[in-house]
């Protein structure tokens, strides 16, 4: 980082005009930069997925994180997200809705004065496979990242997660207009490498733009530093992929 950051909570239009919440952070360089809109992870928009946002900026990114689960409050943006939880997430943020939002988000961003006109999205958890179907659903986006974005493909119920979306999203990748790149940790169990496999195998038959990385040892969550899967090792590498990728996708003027 050259020089520093402004980080903030702002207002931004959504899904059918809501006014929702986000959390925002920019560098300070006068020079225009490309912009990363970040989806949470289920457990909300938490300390980390705000660090993720300050990480961004810090690396010459402005990002901004909007809060999917903006609608159960106001409060605490874990007692906001509990709410969202409890209620079920295909029913607390059907698919319409989070793409409006990253519509929403992708606009503003796209839109600040330092913007270069490039805008991409990365999701963890829930938000990687909100960011796949982004991929497919907004076309201002122009490079996209799922970090381990479970229920791509379709599942079977699970009776201990009554409220796990179980329809997959794989229906819509004919649709895919971005660049994609995939980060997985082969000791995941949603998605597993069978799924994984699966979502490579059809990207490649439909000849999608995409790149996929695996890691052994990692499962579920392993970039979150406040996380028990964390992985150093791992989320140290995997880092480096993502920001390869926006350097190539992001960093050059919309010109």
């Amino acid at each position: 980082m050259k020089e520093g950051m402004i980080a903030e909570v702002v207002a931004l239009t959504g899904h059918n005009g809501d006014r929702i919440e986000g959390y925002s952070a920019r560098p300070t360089a006068a020079e225009p930069v490309g912009s990363v809109v970040v989806l949470h992870h289920a457990p909300g928009l938490d300390f980390w997925c705000k660090e993720v946002v300050r990480r961004f900026a810090e690396c010459g990114y402005a990002a901004l994180a909007p809060n999917l689960y903006h609608r159960r409050g106001p409060g605490h943006w874990a007692e906001v997200a509990a709410a969202a939880r409890a209620e079920g997430l295909g029913k607390a943020m059907p698919n319409d809705q989070v793409m409006g939002d990253i519509a929403g988000a992708t606009d503003y961003v796209k839109s600040q004065p330092g913007s270069n006109g490039k805008a991409g999205v990365i999701g963890f958890c829930s938000g990687g496979r909100q960011a796949f179907l982004a991929a497919c659903d907004v076309p201002a986006l122009d490079a996209a990242v799922d970090c381990w974005g479970g229920s791509i493909v379709p599942q079977a119920p699970d009776p201990t997660k009554p409220n796990a979306p179980s329809r997959g999203v794989i229906h819509r990748a004919p649709d895919m207009s971005a660049p994609l790149l995939g980060i997985f940790g082969n000791d995941d169990t949603n998605p597993d490498p069978t799924q994984v496999d699966d979502i490579e195998r059809e990207l490649t038959r439909l000849g999608k733009d995409f790149e996929f990385h695996r890691y052994d040892g990692a499962g579920h969550g392993f970039f979150a530093t406040d996380h028990p899967h964390y992985q150093q090792a791992q989320a140290v590498d995997g880092w480096k992929k993502v920001f390869a990728f926006f350097d190539v996708h992001l960093q050059s003027d919309a010109s």
